[in-house]
């Protein structure tokens, strides 16, 4: 698991390769990821936009930005924690992703980016 504190935000990311629909014949390899962001502020905010940097081995990279994470803004009070699942797709066996969320306080509407830590997309296979 990685994990990276940036302005009283705690994010916490575990990965997951996914065998039985990743198809490497077809250079096409799935990536389960649970993220875990955890308010460790005395203030509320909310989680606006999502900015993801994608690499592989290829040296293919891909960014993907847009409002809020799985459908959703969520609101993350004090001490607040809150869990998605997601899913990435790379062409190769080897790659990472890293991020930031633009987050907002709710009292007086500052924003402000939280970083996502880089994490390691393998093929379990590979460490071997």
């Amino acid at each position: 698991m990685k994990a990276l504190l940036t302005k009283g935000v705690k994010v916490s990311v575990q990965t997951k390769f996914d065998e039985r629909n990743s198809y490497p014949d077809k250079a096409y390899y799935i990536f389960h990821y649970e993220i875990t962001i955890e308010n460790q502020n005395d203030f509320t905010v909310q989680l606006l936009r999502r900015h993801w940097y994608i690499h592989d081995s290829s040296r293919e990279h891909r960014e993907v930005e847009g409002k809020g994470v799985v459908g959703q803004q969520p609101v993350l009070k004090p001490g607040v924690v809150y869990t998605y699942q997601s899913s990435c797709n790379i062409t190769t066996d080897l790659g990472n992703m890293k991020g930031r969320y633009m987050m907002a306080r709710t009292d007086d509407k500052t924003m402000f980016e939280v970083e996502v830590p880089q994490f390691e997309l393998i093929v379990p296979q590979k460490l071997n």
